[in-house]
């Protein structure tokens, strides 16, 4: 399974938490610690807001750990808001089309799961996306199938119910065909001020998911992150340092909205 991690707060490199950190994500390309497939070398992707009201996207089919461009790019990219993924690929190709995060207009979307015997739903699923939404399609995963059912069910009006609305057609159409394996669904969402991180799976067995909003983890990176205004909020499939008192574990069936200097939980509808 994937690993990524998300941050919004005051504008940081991205380097500081995708490199620097004693757990960082590329530490977890190669040494996962929460998750059976310890090694993620199928691909990445990170992606920021900056000047525009889009995200800037980079994505690459290498392992994450031995690609010196997204290095360049992460030691010279400032952002307030920023996602990254590392992909452990579940049945489909290890393309750049298939590397998270995945984007339209001003949203970033990344996930960490997947949909059991995706193939038996995969064009029933497709069949409910909005056709404008279709033709953004660009890779063959569920996770990108996920994210446009999402948009096409309301989300650029209301995430957490858009992405609620998504996750009971897919649990009604795993039924229908007979799939007795669960939905696993931890992902984040972004319109480029708040990110929504959301923990969901059929059987309350899911992947997992941590926050926190301690400075401290950045003050650690460098003592001018100590004047940062307002606390930051990270978010990461597993914690990126050693100190888990840190970190605190999302509930399940959960949503954390984040923004610079606020935190939100609550329950996922319906869920």
């Amino acid at each position: 399974m994937c690993r990524w991690m998300a941050y919004v707060g005051a504008p940081i490199l991205i380097e500081d938490l995708l490199l620097q950190t004693g757990h960082s994500l590329i530490d977890q390309s190669l040494n996962a610690q929460e998750v059976q497939t310890t090694t993620n070398g199928d691909g990445f992707g990170i992606g920021w807001y900056g000047e525009r009201p889009f995200p800037g996207v980079f994505k690459e089919v290498n392992p994450a750990w031995n690609d010196p461009n997204l290095r360049a790019v992460a030691e010279q990219t400032r952002s307030g808001l920023f996602f990254a993924h590392i992909r452990s690929a579940t049945g489909t190709p290890v393309q750049r089309t298939n590397s998270h995060p995945f984007s339209y207009g001003k949203w970033l979307f990344q996930h960490n799961g997947d949909i059991p015997h995706f193939e038996r739903i995969h064009r029933a699923l497709l069949s409910r996306v909005d056709d404008e939404l279709f033709t953004s399609i660009k890779g063959s995963t569920d996770s990108e199938v996920m994210f446009v059912l999402s948009l096409t069910l309301g989300m650029q009006d209301d995430p957490v119910a858009g992405v609620a609305r998504m996750l009971e057609l897919v649990e009604r159409e795993r039924e229908r065909a007979g799939i007795a394996e669960p939905i696993t669904f931890t992902s984040a969402i972004s319109d480029g001020a708040r990110v929504w991180a959301m923990r969901y799976s059929s059987d309350r067995r899911s992947k997992t998911l941590y926050y926190t909003t301690d400075p401290s983890a950045l003050a650690e990176l460098d003592g001018t992150y100590e004047s940062l205004p307002g606390s930051p909020v990270v978010f990461a499939s597993e914690p990126l340092d050693d100190l888990r008192d840190r970190w605190t574990s999302a509930p399940e069936s959960s949503v954390i909205v984040g923004r610079r200097g606020e935190l939100e939980v609550s329950s996922l509808p319906g869920l």
